[in-house]
Protein backbone atom coordinates (compact mmCIF):
# COMPACT_ATOMS: atom_id res chain seq x y z
CA UNK A 1 0.00 0.00 0.00
CA UNK A 2 2.35 2.57 -1.16
CA UNK A 3 1.53 3.78 -4.73
CA UNK A 4 -1.35 6.39 -4.27
CA UNK A 5 -0.11 10.29 -4.61
CA UNK A 6 -2.98 11.83 -2.02
CA UNK A 7 -3.60 10.13 1.28
CA UNK A 8 -6.09 11.95 3.14
CA UNK A 9 -6.16 14.55 7.06
CA UNK A 10 -8.18 15.46 8.50
CA UNK A 11 -8.50 18.71 6.70
CA UNK A 12 -8.36 17.29 3.08
CA UNK A 13 -11.13 15.43 1.49
CA UNK A 14 -10.48 11.92 1.33
CA UNK A 15 -9.20 11.09 -2.88
CA UNK A 16 -11.63 8.83 -4.87
CA UNK A 17 -10.49 7.02 -7.70
CA UNK A 18 -13.09 4.98 -9.76
CA UNK A 19 -11.91 1.52 -12.06
CA UNK A 20 -14.71 0.91 -15.10
CA UNK A 21 -14.74 -2.84 -16.76
CA UNK A 22 -16.79 -2.28 -20.25
CA UNK A 23 -17.47 -4.13 -22.69
CA UNK A 24 -16.36 -4.24 -26.72
CA UNK A 25 -19.45 -5.53 -29.04
CA UNK A 26 -20.00 -4.93 -32.65
CA UNK A 27 -21.25 -1.88 -34.09
CA UNK A 28 -23.91 -3.57 -36.14
CA UNK A 29 -25.25 -6.36 -34.54
CA UNK A 30 -24.41 -5.35 -30.42
CA UNK A 31 -22.95 -8.85 -29.94
CA UNK A 32 -19.34 -8.96 -27.88
CA UNK A 33 -16.00 -8.84 -30.10
CA UNK A 34 -12.99 -10.53 -28.73
CA UNK A 35 -10.81 -7.07 -29.62
CA UNK A 36 -9.40 -5.94 -26.75
CA UNK A 37 -5.48 -6.69 -27.98
CA UNK A 38 -6.53 -4.59 -30.96
CA UNK A 39 -8.16 -1.57 -28.74
CA UNK A 40 -5.21 -1.83 -26.45
CA UNK A 41 -2.75 -1.44 -28.88
CA UNK A 42 -4.78 1.75 -30.32
CA UNK A 43 -4.80 2.61 -26.59
CA UNK A 44 -1.14 2.39 -26.50
CA UNK A 45 -0.22 4.07 -29.37
CA UNK A 46 -2.10 7.48 -28.41
CA UNK A 47 -0.51 7.17 -24.92
CA UNK A 48 -3.60 6.15 -23.23
CA UNK A 49 -2.42 2.59 -21.64
CA UNK A 50 -0.57 4.62 -18.41
CA UNK A 51 -0.46 7.98 -16.99
CA UNK A 52 1.78 10.34 -18.20
CA UNK A 53 3.28 11.34 -15.01
CA UNK A 54 3.72 8.07 -13.70
CA UNK A 55 1.03 8.52 -11.07
CA UNK A 56 -1.87 5.94 -10.29
CA UNK A 57 -4.87 6.13 -12.58
CA UNK A 58 -5.37 7.14 -15.96
CA UNK A 59 -4.93 4.43 -17.79
CA UNK A 60 -6.87 1.92 -20.58
CA UNK A 61 -5.65 -1.63 -19.72
CA UNK A 62 -6.60 -5.50 -20.26
CA UNK A 63 -9.51 -7.23 -18.67
CA UNK A 64 -10.06 -11.08 -18.23
CA UNK A 65 -11.93 -11.88 -21.32
CA UNK A 66 -11.11 -10.26 -24.55
CA UNK A 67 -14.54 -8.68 -24.97
CA UNK A 68 -13.46 -5.96 -22.45
CA UNK A 69 -11.51 -2.98 -21.38
CA UNK A 70 -10.73 -1.86 -18.22
CA UNK A 71 -10.33 1.94 -17.21
CA UNK A 72 -9.40 4.18 -14.94
CA UNK A 73 -9.35 7.41 -12.97
CA UNK A 74 -7.05 9.42 -11.10
CA UNK A 75 -7.41 10.11 -7.36
CA UNK A 76 -9.40 13.34 -7.10
CA UNK A 77 -10.98 15.03 -4.41
CA UNK A 78 -14.05 16.83 -5.90
CA UNK A 79 -16.36 14.65 -7.63
CA UNK A 80 -16.73 17.78 -10.59
CA UNK A 81 -13.21 16.61 -11.85
CA UNK A 82 -13.86 12.80 -11.08
CA UNK A 83 -16.67 12.83 -13.08
CA UNK A 84 -14.98 14.90 -15.78
CA UNK A 85 -12.05 11.96 -15.54
CA UNK A 86 -14.91 9.00 -15.93
CA UNK A 87 -16.37 10.68 -19.25
CA UNK A 88 -13.15 11.53 -20.52
CA UNK A 89 -11.96 7.78 -19.88
CA UNK A 90 -14.62 6.61 -21.44
CA UNK A 91 -14.24 8.78 -24.48
CA UNK A 92 -10.60 7.13 -25.15
CA UNK A 93 -11.55 3.86 -24.96
CA UNK A 94 -14.46 4.59 -27.22
CA UNK A 95 -12.13 6.16 -29.88
CA UNK A 96 -9.89 3.21 -29.23
CA UNK A 97 -12.24 0.83 -29.75
CA UNK A 98 -13.81 2.73 -32.95
CA UNK A 99 -10.47 1.74 -34.75
CA UNK A 100 -11.45 -1.74 -33.85
CA UNK A 101 -14.58 -1.43 -35.37
CA UNK A 102 -16.33 -1.72 -32.05
CA UNK A 103 -18.65 -0.25 -29.86
CA UNK A 104 -17.97 0.16 -25.57
CA UNK A 105 -21.00 -0.79 -23.63
CA UNK A 106 -21.29 0.33 -20.02
CA UNK A 107 -23.57 -3.02 -19.09
CA UNK A 108 -23.05 -4.81 -16.11
CA UNK A 109 -23.56 -8.27 -18.17
CA UNK A 110 -23.71 -9.27 -21.77
CA UNK A 111 -27.15 -8.40 -23.16
CA UNK A 112 -26.59 -11.21 -26.08
CA UNK A 113 -24.92 -14.44 -26.63
CA UNK A 114 -21.12 -14.74 -26.10
CA UNK A 115 -18.49 -17.10 -25.70
CA UNK A 116 -15.67 -15.24 -23.69
CA UNK A 117 -12.13 -15.60 -24.90
CA UNK A 118 -9.85 -15.39 -22.22
CA UNK A 119 -7.62 -12.80 -22.57
CA UNK A 120 -3.62 -13.44 -23.35
CA UNK A 121 -2.41 -13.44 -19.59
CA UNK A 122 -0.45 -16.31 -17.95
CA UNK A 123 -2.64 -14.84 -14.71
CA UNK A 124 -5.47 -15.08 -16.40
CA UNK A 125 -4.90 -18.60 -18.14
CA UNK A 126 -4.01 -20.11 -14.45
CA UNK A 127 -7.68 -18.60 -13.52
CA UNK A 128 -9.57 -20.53 -16.73
CA UNK A 129 -7.54 -23.45 -15.99
CA UNK A 130 -8.74 -23.84 -11.91
CA UNK A 131 -12.04 -22.68 -12.11
CA UNK A 132 -13.36 -23.56 -15.46
CA UNK A 133 -16.99 -22.80 -16.56
CA UNK A 134 -16.97 -20.18 -14.07
CA UNK A 135 -13.79 -18.26 -15.38
CA UNK A 136 -14.73 -19.22 -18.88
CA UNK A 137 -18.31 -18.31 -18.93
CA UNK A 138 -17.65 -15.00 -16.98
CA UNK A 139 -18.53 -11.67 -18.63
CA UNK A 140 -19.14 -8.76 -16.39
CA UNK A 141 -18.25 -5.33 -15.49
CA UNK A 142 -18.27 -3.84 -12.41
CA UNK A 143 -17.27 -0.43 -11.08
CA UNK A 144 -15.16 -0.46 -8.19
CA UNK A 145 -14.44 2.54 -5.84
CA UNK A 146 -11.29 3.39 -4.46
CA UNK A 147 -11.47 5.21 -1.29
CA UNK A 148 -8.27 7.18 0.86
CA UNK A 149 -7.12 6.13 3.85
CA UNK A 150 -4.52 6.69 6.30
CA UNK A 151 -3.70 3.41 7.54
CA UNK A 152 -4.13 -0.01 7.13
CA UNK A 153 -5.90 -0.49 10.01
CA UNK A 154 -7.66 2.38 9.50
CA UNK A 155 -8.98 0.45 6.49
CA UNK A 156 -9.66 -2.93 8.25
CA UNK A 157 -11.46 -0.20 10.86
CA UNK A 158 -13.69 1.05 8.04
CA UNK A 159 -14.27 -2.58 6.15
CA UNK A 160 -15.94 -3.78 9.50
CA UNK A 161 -17.99 -0.63 9.47
CA UNK A 162 -19.27 0.13 6.14
CA UNK A 163 -20.07 -3.98 5.27
CA UNK A 164 -23.47 -4.31 5.87
CA UNK A 165 -24.43 -0.89 3.49
CA UNK A 166 -22.54 -2.27 0.52
CA UNK A 167 -26.03 -3.72 -0.67
CA UNK A 168 -27.71 -0.22 -0.96
CA UNK A 169 -24.92 0.68 -3.18
CA UNK A 170 -25.44 -2.12 -5.61
CA UNK A 171 -28.90 -1.39 -5.32
CA UNK A 172 -28.80 2.36 -6.93
CA UNK A 173 -25.78 1.11 -9.33
CA UNK A 174 -28.36 -2.03 -10.66
CA UNK A 175 -27.27 -2.65 -14.18
CA UNK A 176 -27.28 -5.69 -15.92
CA UNK A 177 -31.09 -7.55 -16.31
CA UNK A 178 -30.16 -9.41 -19.02
CA UNK A 179 -27.86 -12.81 -19.28
CA UNK A 180 -26.34 -13.92 -22.64
CA UNK A 181 -29.47 -13.11 -24.63
CA UNK A 182 -31.80 -14.29 -21.81
CA UNK A 183 -33.75 -11.97 -19.58
CA UNK A 184 -32.56 -13.01 -16.08
CA UNK A 185 -35.15 -11.70 -13.48
CA UNK A 186 -32.85 -9.66 -11.43
CA UNK A 187 -32.09 -5.76 -11.85
CA UNK A 188 -28.17 -6.99 -11.57
CA UNK A 189 -27.37 -10.52 -12.68
CA UNK A 190 -24.00 -9.36 -12.17
CA UNK A 191 -23.63 -9.87 -9.18
CA UNK A 192 -25.43 -13.36 -9.30
CA UNK A 193 -22.79 -13.92 -11.81
CA UNK A 194 -20.24 -12.95 -9.53
CA UNK A 195 -21.31 -15.39 -7.09
CA UNK A 196 -20.17 -18.34 -8.35
CA UNK A 197 -16.72 -17.23 -7.09
CA UNK A 198 -16.27 -19.14 -3.74
CA UNK A 199 -14.27 -15.98 -2.50
CA UNK A 200 -16.52 -13.58 -3.60
CA UNK A 201 -19.11 -11.91 -1.16
CA UNK A 202 -19.30 -10.40 2.34
CA UNK A 203 -16.98 -10.39 5.09
CA UNK A 204 -16.94 -11.12 8.69
CA UNK A 205 -15.83 -8.30 11.22
CA UNK A 206 -12.20 -8.59 11.17
CA UNK A 207 -11.24 -6.39 13.99
CA UNK A 208 -7.30 -5.90 13.30
CA UNK A 209 -4.77 -5.82 9.48
CA UNK A 210 -3.75 -9.02 11.27
CA UNK A 211 -6.54 -10.53 11.54
CA UNK A 212 -7.17 -9.72 7.59
CA UNK A 213 -4.00 -10.62 6.68
CA UNK A 214 -4.02 -14.10 8.56
CA UNK A 215 -7.27 -14.46 6.86
CA UNK A 216 -6.48 -13.99 3.14
CA UNK A 217 -3.18 -16.08 4.26
CA UNK A 218 -5.69 -18.94 5.38
CA UNK A 219 -7.46 -18.86 2.15
CA UNK A 220 -3.98 -18.94 0.38
CA UNK A 221 -3.36 -21.54 1.80
CA UNK A 222 -6.12 -23.60 1.01
CA UNK A 223 -4.74 -24.17 -2.56
CA UNK A 224 -8.76 -22.66 -3.90
CA UNK A 225 -7.61 -18.99 -4.53
CA UNK A 226 -4.27 -18.52 -6.75
CA UNK A 227 -3.55 -16.01 -4.86
CA UNK A 228 -4.68 -12.66 -2.62
CA UNK A 229 -5.76 -10.82 -5.72
CA UNK A 230 -8.61 -13.41 -5.87
CA UNK A 231 -9.97 -12.50 -2.50
CA UNK A 232 -13.13 -10.71 -4.61
CA UNK A 233 -14.88 -9.25 -1.08
CA UNK A 234 -17.47 -6.50 -1.45
CA UNK A 235 -14.89 -4.38 -0.28
CA UNK A 236 -11.21 -4.61 0.46
CA UNK A 237 -8.23 -2.85 1.57
CA UNK A 238 -6.25 -2.43 -1.78
CA UNK A 239 -2.63 -4.32 -2.43
CA UNK A 240 -1.06 -1.56 -4.20
CA UNK A 241 -2.80 1.81 -3.28
CA UNK A 242 -3.43 3.52 0.29
CA UNK A 243 -7.33 2.80 -0.33
CA UNK A 244 -10.08 1.17 0.73
CA UNK A 245 -11.90 -1.06 -2.81
CA UNK A 246 -15.24 -0.71 -2.66
CA UNK A 247 -16.52 -3.51 -5.65
CA UNK A 248 -19.99 -3.93 -5.36
CA UNK A 249 -21.52 -2.10 -7.86
CA UNK A 250 -21.91 -2.77 -11.80
CA UNK A 251 -20.71 -0.60 -14.00
CA UNK A 252 -23.20 2.12 -14.96
CA UNK A 253 -24.67 2.97 -18.05
CA UNK A 254 -24.56 6.80 -16.70
CA UNK A 255 -21.34 8.14 -15.91
CA UNK A 256 -23.17 10.51 -13.53
CA UNK A 257 -24.96 7.19 -11.39
CA UNK A 258 -21.06 6.27 -10.82
CA UNK A 259 -20.19 9.62 -9.34
CA UNK A 260 -23.01 9.25 -7.24
CA UNK A 261 -21.66 5.48 -5.82
CA UNK A 262 -18.02 7.11 -5.92
CA UNK A 263 -19.59 10.00 -3.44
CA UNK A 264 -21.93 7.62 -1.32
CA UNK A 265 -18.27 4.91 -0.84
CA UNK A 266 -16.51 7.66 0.14
CA UNK A 267 -18.96 8.89 2.65
CA UNK A 268 -19.06 5.78 4.13
CA UNK A 269 -15.36 5.26 4.45
CA UNK A 270 -15.39 8.06 5.89
CA UNK A 271 -17.94 7.65 8.33
CA UNK A 272 -16.67 4.09 9.28
CA UNK A 273 -13.56 5.35 9.63
CA UNK A 274 -14.75 8.00 12.28
CA UNK A 275 -16.50 5.09 14.15
CA UNK A 276 -13.68 2.80 14.33
CA UNK A 277 -11.82 5.70 15.39
CA UNK A 278 -14.04 6.49 18.11
CA UNK A 279 -14.56 3.33 19.16
CA UNK A 280 -17.61 2.23 18.07
CA UNK A 281 -18.47 -1.23 17.89
CA UNK A 282 -19.31 -2.37 14.81
CA UNK A 283 -22.47 -4.38 13.50
CA UNK A 284 -21.78 -8.19 14.21
CA UNK A 285 -24.13 -9.40 11.99
CA UNK A 286 -23.34 -12.53 10.21
CA UNK A 287 -21.67 -12.43 6.58
CA UNK A 288 -24.45 -15.07 6.02
CA UNK A 289 -27.28 -12.75 6.44
CA UNK A 290 -25.13 -9.77 4.78
CA UNK A 291 -25.01 -12.15 1.57
CA UNK A 292 -28.86 -12.09 1.36
CA UNK A 293 -28.92 -8.60 1.76
CA UNK A 294 -26.98 -8.39 -1.62
CA UNK A 295 -28.74 -10.99 -2.64
CA UNK A 296 -32.27 -8.80 -2.58
CA UNK A 297 -30.54 -5.67 -4.03
CA UNK A 298 -29.40 -7.57 -7.14
CA UNK A 299 -33.13 -9.46 -6.95
CA UNK A 300 -35.32 -5.73 -6.93
CA UNK A 301 -32.16 -2.93 -7.06
CA UNK A 302 -35.03 -0.21 -6.30
CA UNK A 303 -38.15 -1.47 -7.64
CA UNK A 304 -38.75 -3.87 -3.91
CA UNK A 305 -38.05 -3.58 -0.72
CA UNK A 306 -34.55 -4.21 0.80
CA UNK A 307 -32.77 -5.31 3.96
CA UNK A 308 -32.25 -2.47 6.42
CA UNK A 309 -28.90 -1.97 6.82
CA UNK A 310 -29.63 -1.57 10.81
CA UNK A 311 -32.41 -3.84 11.28
CA UNK A 312 -32.06 -6.60 8.60
CA UNK A 313 -35.65 -6.70 7.76
CA UNK A 314 -37.17 -5.69 4.56
CA UNK A 315 -38.34 -1.83 3.94
CA UNK A 316 -38.95 -0.02 0.92
CA UNK A 317 -36.19 0.81 -1.46
CA UNK A 318 -36.08 4.63 -1.04
CA UNK A 319 -37.18 4.48 3.00
CA UNK A 320 -33.56 2.63 3.09
CA UNK A 321 -31.65 4.50 0.46
CA UNK A 322 -32.69 7.57 2.97
CA UNK A 323 -31.24 5.94 5.67
CA UNK A 324 -28.03 5.48 4.14
CA UNK A 325 -27.68 9.21 3.40
CA UNK A 326 -28.80 10.21 6.92
CA UNK A 327 -25.74 8.03 8.08
CA UNK A 328 -23.29 9.48 6.17
CA UNK A 329 -24.74 12.75 6.48
CA UNK A 330 -21.88 14.68 8.58
CA UNK A 331 -19.22 13.09 6.07
CA UNK A 332 -21.45 14.37 3.05
CA UNK A 333 -21.83 17.86 4.26
CA UNK A 334 -18.10 17.88 5.47
CA UNK A 335 -16.73 17.06 1.83
CA UNK A 336 -19.30 19.67 -0.01
CA UNK A 337 -21.47 16.95 -1.95
CA UNK A 338 -24.87 16.43 -0.05
CA UNK A 339 -26.95 18.36 -2.73
CA UNK A 340 -25.13 16.29 -5.53
CA UNK A 341 -26.02 13.15 -4.01
CA UNK A 342 -29.47 14.16 -3.44
CA UNK A 343 -29.87 14.79 -6.86
CA UNK A 344 -28.32 11.62 -7.93
CA UNK A 345 -30.73 9.91 -5.87
CA UNK A 346 -33.88 11.54 -7.01
CA UNK A 347 -32.79 10.89 -10.94
CA UNK A 348 -32.17 7.22 -10.07
CA UNK A 349 -35.70 6.93 -8.48
CA UNK A 350 -37.42 8.99 -11.31
CA UNK A 351 -35.31 8.58 -14.53
CA UNK A 352 -34.69 4.99 -13.26
CA UNK A 353 -31.48 2.73 -13.03
CA UNK A 354 -29.35 1.64 -15.50
CA UNK A 355 -31.52 -1.62 -15.68
CA UNK A 356 -34.84 0.12 -16.48
CA UNK A 357 -33.25 1.87 -18.78
CA UNK A 358 -31.93 -0.92 -20.23
CA UNK A 359 -35.65 -2.66 -20.70
CA UNK A 360 -37.03 0.32 -21.85
CA UNK A 361 -34.92 0.43 -24.47
CA UNK A 362 -35.62 -2.96 -25.17
CA UNK A 363 -39.58 -2.14 -25.14
CA UNK A 364 -38.76 0.66 -27.34
CA UNK A 365 -36.58 -0.72 -29.91
CA UNK A 366 -38.33 -4.44 -29.90
CA UNK A 367 -35.03 -6.55 -30.20
CA UNK A 368 -31.84 -7.24 -28.22
CA UNK A 369 -29.11 -6.26 -30.77
CA UNK A 370 -30.89 -2.98 -31.83
CA UNK A 371 -31.33 -2.14 -28.11
CA UNK A 372 -27.77 -3.16 -27.32
CA UNK A 373 -26.07 -0.87 -30.05
CA UNK A 374 -28.56 2.38 -28.95
CA UNK A 375 -27.14 1.38 -25.39
CA UNK A 376 -23.52 1.69 -26.30
CA UNK A 377 -23.76 4.94 -28.32
CA UNK A 378 -25.68 6.06 -25.03
CA UNK A 379 -23.19 5.35 -22.57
Amino acid sequence: MNKHSSISTQTELRTVGVEEELLLVDTETGVPRSVSSQVLRVARRRGDTESADGQPGGSVGPELQQQQVETDTPPEEHLGILEAELRLWREKARVAAAEAGALILPSGTTPLPAEPQTFEDERYRAITEQFGLTATEQLTCGCHVHVSVESDEEAVGALDRIRTWLPVLLAVSVNSPFWHGSESGYESYRSQAMARWPTNGPTEVFGSMKAYEDHLQLLVDTGVPLDEGMAYFDARPSRSYPTLEVRVADICLDPSDAVLVAALSRALVDTGAREWAQGQTPDPVPASVLRLAMWQSGKHGLTGDLLDPVTHRPRPAREVVERLVEHVGPSLEASGDMKRVQAGIERVFTQGTGAAVQRRILAEEGRLDRAVVRLAQLG
